[in-house]
Protein backbone atom coordinates (compact mmCIF):
# COMPACT_ATOMS: atom_id res chain seq x y z
CA UNK A 1 0.00 0.00 0.00
CA UNK A 2 1.74 3.47 -0.72
CA UNK A 3 1.66 6.33 1.24
CA UNK A 4 -0.74 8.15 -1.05
CA UNK A 5 -3.64 5.55 -0.46
CA UNK A 6 -3.16 5.37 2.89
CA UNK A 7 -3.95 8.74 3.90
CA UNK A 8 -6.45 8.54 1.45
CA UNK A 9 -8.15 5.82 3.53
CA UNK A 10 -7.56 7.56 6.88
CA UNK A 11 -9.02 10.74 5.69
CA UNK A 12 -11.99 8.55 3.78
CA UNK A 13 -13.19 6.52 7.09
CA UNK A 14 -13.43 9.59 8.95
CA UNK A 15 -15.15 11.06 6.79
CA UNK A 16 -17.83 8.33 6.13
CA UNK A 17 -18.22 7.36 9.88
CA UNK A 18 -18.21 10.88 10.95
CA UNK A 19 -21.16 11.47 8.24
CA UNK A 20 -23.18 8.42 8.96
CA UNK A 21 -24.64 10.66 12.21
CA UNK A 22 -26.44 12.68 9.37
CA UNK A 23 -27.99 9.82 8.04
CA UNK A 24 -28.60 7.45 10.68
CA UNK A 25 -29.30 7.61 14.29
CA UNK A 26 -26.61 5.92 16.15
CA UNK A 27 -27.74 5.60 20.15
CA UNK A 28 -25.71 5.37 22.57
CA UNK A 29 -25.74 1.36 22.95
CA UNK A 30 -24.29 0.93 19.55
CA UNK A 31 -21.69 3.36 19.88
CA UNK A 32 -20.50 1.18 23.29
CA UNK A 33 -20.39 -1.59 20.89
CA UNK A 34 -18.48 -0.18 18.46
CA UNK A 35 -15.95 1.55 20.86
CA UNK A 36 -15.42 -1.79 22.67
CA UNK A 37 -14.61 -3.63 19.19
CA UNK A 38 -12.09 -1.18 18.19
CA UNK A 39 -10.86 -1.12 21.93
CA UNK A 40 -10.09 -4.33 21.50
CA UNK A 41 -8.90 -4.72 18.22
CA UNK A 42 -6.65 -1.61 19.55
CA UNK A 43 -5.39 -3.53 22.78
CA UNK A 44 -4.63 -6.93 20.18
CA UNK A 45 -2.79 -4.97 17.79
CA UNK A 46 -0.74 -3.20 20.53
CA UNK A 47 -0.12 -5.85 22.32
CA UNK A 48 0.45 -8.45 19.00
CA UNK A 49 2.20 -6.14 16.72
CA UNK A 50 3.42 -3.26 18.17
CA UNK A 51 5.36 -3.74 21.40
CA UNK A 52 6.95 -6.84 20.26
CA UNK A 53 8.78 -4.48 16.85
CA UNK A 54 9.31 -1.89 19.27
CA UNK A 55 11.24 -4.15 22.00
CA UNK A 56 13.40 -6.01 18.71
CA UNK A 57 15.28 -3.02 19.03
CA UNK A 58 14.38 -1.48 22.22
CA UNK A 59 17.11 0.61 24.52
CA UNK A 60 16.27 1.16 28.24
CA UNK A 61 14.47 4.28 27.40
CA UNK A 62 11.84 2.68 25.41
CA UNK A 63 9.52 1.42 28.54
CA UNK A 64 10.25 5.11 29.62
CA UNK A 65 8.52 6.41 26.30
CA UNK A 66 5.79 4.50 26.45
CA UNK A 67 4.93 5.06 30.31
CA UNK A 68 5.35 9.28 28.71
CA UNK A 69 2.98 8.13 26.20
CA UNK A 70 0.62 6.86 28.77
CA UNK A 71 0.75 10.25 30.63
CA UNK A 72 0.47 12.56 27.76
CA UNK A 73 -2.81 10.60 26.68
CA UNK A 74 -4.26 11.51 30.11
CA UNK A 75 -2.85 14.69 29.64
CA UNK A 76 -4.80 15.05 26.44
CA UNK A 77 -7.70 13.61 27.91
CA UNK A 78 -8.20 16.72 30.33
CA UNK A 79 -9.06 18.70 27.39
CA UNK A 80 -10.23 16.48 24.68
CA UNK A 81 -13.31 15.58 27.86
CA UNK A 82 -12.59 11.71 26.78
CA UNK A 83 -14.11 11.78 23.34
CA UNK A 84 -11.47 9.52 22.38
CA UNK A 85 -13.39 6.95 24.14
CA UNK A 86 -16.81 7.83 23.24
CA UNK A 87 -17.55 10.53 25.40
CA UNK A 88 -19.96 13.23 23.91
CA UNK A 89 -20.03 16.16 26.28
CA UNK A 90 -22.65 18.64 24.88
CA UNK A 91 -21.87 22.11 25.02
CA UNK A 92 -25.15 24.08 24.87
CA UNK A 93 -25.85 27.60 25.44
CA UNK A 94 -27.85 30.75 24.28
CA UNK A 95 -25.46 30.50 21.45
CA UNK A 96 -23.58 27.66 20.10
CA UNK A 97 -20.33 27.10 21.45
CA UNK A 98 -17.62 25.53 19.53
CA UNK A 99 -15.74 23.04 21.36
CA UNK A 100 -12.50 24.85 20.86
CA UNK A 101 -10.43 22.86 23.43
CA UNK A 102 -11.94 19.39 22.74
CA UNK A 103 -10.81 20.20 18.80
CA UNK A 104 -7.44 21.00 19.59
CA UNK A 105 -7.02 18.20 22.07
CA UNK A 106 -8.00 15.45 19.86
CA UNK A 107 -6.27 17.07 16.91
CA UNK A 108 -3.11 16.55 18.72
CA UNK A 109 -3.73 13.22 19.81
CA UNK A 110 -4.42 12.25 15.86
CA UNK A 111 -1.31 14.20 14.59
CA UNK A 112 0.91 12.10 16.96
CA UNK A 113 -0.85 8.67 15.75
CA UNK A 114 0.15 9.59 12.24
CA UNK A 115 4.13 10.46 12.77
CA UNK A 116 4.70 6.80 12.76
CA UNK A 117 3.60 6.18 9.79
CA UNK A 118 6.09 8.17 7.59
CA UNK A 119 8.06 6.33 5.52
CA UNK A 120 8.13 2.91 3.94
CA UNK A 121 5.41 0.56 4.62
CA UNK A 122 6.21 -1.97 6.51
CA UNK A 123 3.67 -4.87 8.55
CA UNK A 124 4.30 -2.99 11.77
CA UNK A 125 3.31 0.41 9.82
CA UNK A 126 0.33 -1.52 8.51
CA UNK A 127 -0.95 -2.90 11.96
CA UNK A 128 -0.64 0.76 13.13
CA UNK A 129 -2.35 2.00 10.59
CA UNK A 130 -5.47 -0.56 10.88
CA UNK A 131 -5.49 0.32 14.36
CA UNK A 132 -6.09 3.91 13.86
CA UNK A 133 -8.43 3.65 11.33
CA UNK A 134 -10.78 0.91 13.39
CA UNK A 135 -10.18 3.67 16.41
CA UNK A 136 -10.88 6.68 14.22
CA UNK A 137 -14.47 5.20 13.24
CA UNK A 138 -16.27 5.33 17.16
CA UNK A 139 -14.41 8.86 17.31
CA UNK A 140 -15.58 10.41 14.57
CA UNK A 141 -19.15 9.19 15.29
CA UNK A 142 -18.52 10.69 18.91
CA UNK A 143 -17.16 13.85 17.78
CA UNK A 144 -19.52 14.63 14.80
CA UNK A 145 -22.09 14.00 17.47
CA UNK A 146 -21.03 16.09 20.04
CA UNK A 147 -21.12 19.11 17.28
CA UNK A 148 -24.41 18.63 15.89
CA UNK A 149 -25.86 18.28 19.66
CA UNK A 150 -23.72 21.37 20.63
CA UNK A 151 -25.75 23.37 18.02
CA UNK A 152 -23.15 23.71 15.57
CA UNK A 153 -24.50 23.94 12.00
CA UNK A 154 -24.03 20.91 9.51
CA UNK A 155 -21.46 22.74 7.40
CA UNK A 156 -20.07 23.91 10.11
CA UNK A 157 -19.89 20.39 11.79
CA UNK A 158 -18.38 18.69 8.33
CA UNK A 159 -15.94 21.30 8.22
CA UNK A 160 -14.17 20.32 11.68
CA UNK A 161 -14.55 16.48 11.07
CA UNK A 162 -12.61 17.25 7.77
CA UNK A 163 -9.92 19.02 9.81
CA UNK A 164 -9.96 15.96 11.98
CA UNK A 165 -9.68 13.51 9.43
CA UNK A 166 -6.63 15.74 7.79
CA UNK A 167 -4.70 14.85 11.15
CA UNK A 168 -3.51 11.73 11.05
CA UNK A 169 -2.47 11.99 7.82
CA UNK A 170 -0.37 15.45 8.28
CA UNK A 171 1.12 13.93 11.08
CA UNK A 172 2.22 11.01 8.64
CA UNK A 173 3.14 13.94 6.17
CA UNK A 174 5.42 15.71 8.87
CA UNK A 175 7.10 12.47 9.48
CA UNK A 176 8.31 12.23 6.01
CA UNK A 177 9.34 15.71 5.98
CA UNK A 178 11.64 15.27 9.22
CA UNK A 179 12.80 12.16 7.95
CA UNK A 180 13.63 13.70 4.54
CA UNK A 181 15.20 16.82 5.84
CA UNK A 182 17.12 15.83 9.26
CA UNK A 183 16.79 12.50 9.68
CA UNK A 184 15.02 12.98 12.43
CA UNK A 185 12.43 10.00 12.08
CA UNK A 186 15.48 7.44 11.56
CA UNK A 187 17.12 8.22 14.71
CA UNK A 188 13.72 8.39 17.15
CA UNK A 189 10.98 6.60 15.31
CA UNK A 190 11.05 4.21 17.96
CA UNK A 191 11.01 6.14 20.80
CA UNK A 192 7.70 7.79 18.54
CA UNK A 193 5.78 4.66 18.31
CA UNK A 194 6.92 3.62 21.48
CA UNK A 195 4.59 6.81 22.68
CA UNK A 196 1.90 6.24 20.66
CA UNK A 197 1.72 2.55 21.66
CA UNK A 198 1.55 4.24 25.54
CA UNK A 199 -1.67 6.32 23.79
CA UNK A 200 -3.30 3.30 22.37
CA UNK A 201 -2.58 1.61 26.09
CA UNK A 202 -4.60 3.84 27.15
CA UNK A 203 -7.16 4.54 24.93
CA UNK A 204 -7.79 0.77 24.19
CA UNK A 205 -7.67 -0.15 28.38
CA UNK A 206 -10.25 2.88 29.14
CA UNK A 207 -12.82 1.39 26.48
CA UNK A 208 -12.64 -1.83 27.78
CA UNK A 209 -12.89 -0.79 31.40
CA UNK A 210 -15.80 1.52 30.70
CA UNK A 211 -17.44 -1.52 28.27
CA UNK A 212 -18.55 -3.19 32.06
CA UNK A 213 -21.46 -2.29 33.61
CA UNK A 214 -21.71 -2.75 37.46
CA UNK A 215 -18.45 -4.73 37.16
CA UNK A 216 -19.87 -7.37 34.69
CA UNK A 217 -19.30 -7.93 30.70
CA UNK A 218 -22.64 -7.65 28.80
CA UNK A 219 -22.54 -11.33 26.83
CA UNK A 220 -23.20 -9.09 22.98
CA UNK A 221 -19.95 -6.79 24.46
CA UNK A 222 -18.03 -9.91 25.70
CA UNK A 223 -18.96 -11.39 21.98
CA UNK A 224 -17.78 -8.10 20.18
CA UNK A 225 -14.60 -7.71 22.69
CA UNK A 226 -13.37 -11.20 21.38
CA UNK A 227 -14.54 -10.39 17.69
CA UNK A 228 -12.13 -7.38 17.48
CA UNK A 229 -9.16 -9.13 19.36
CA UNK A 230 -10.10 -12.22 16.54
CA UNK A 231 -9.53 -9.89 13.95
CA UNK A 232 -6.18 -8.36 15.30
CA UNK A 233 -5.38 -12.53 15.59
CA UNK A 234 -5.67 -13.06 12.23
CA UNK A 235 -4.14 -10.35 11.11
CA UNK A 236 -0.87 -11.32 12.69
Amino acid sequence: MSGQILYLLLFATVIISGSSVLLFQIGSKALKLILAFSGAFLLAITVLHLIPEIYSNASVKTGIFILAGFLLQIFIEYFSEGIEHGHIHVHKHEEPVFPLTVMLALSVHSFLEGMPLSGEMNETKRSLATGIIFHNFPIAIALMSMLIQSGQKKTNAIIWLVVFALMTPLGAMTGNILEGSFGAMTNYSGYIMAVVVGIFLHVSTTILFESSEHHRFHILKLAVILAGMGLALVLI
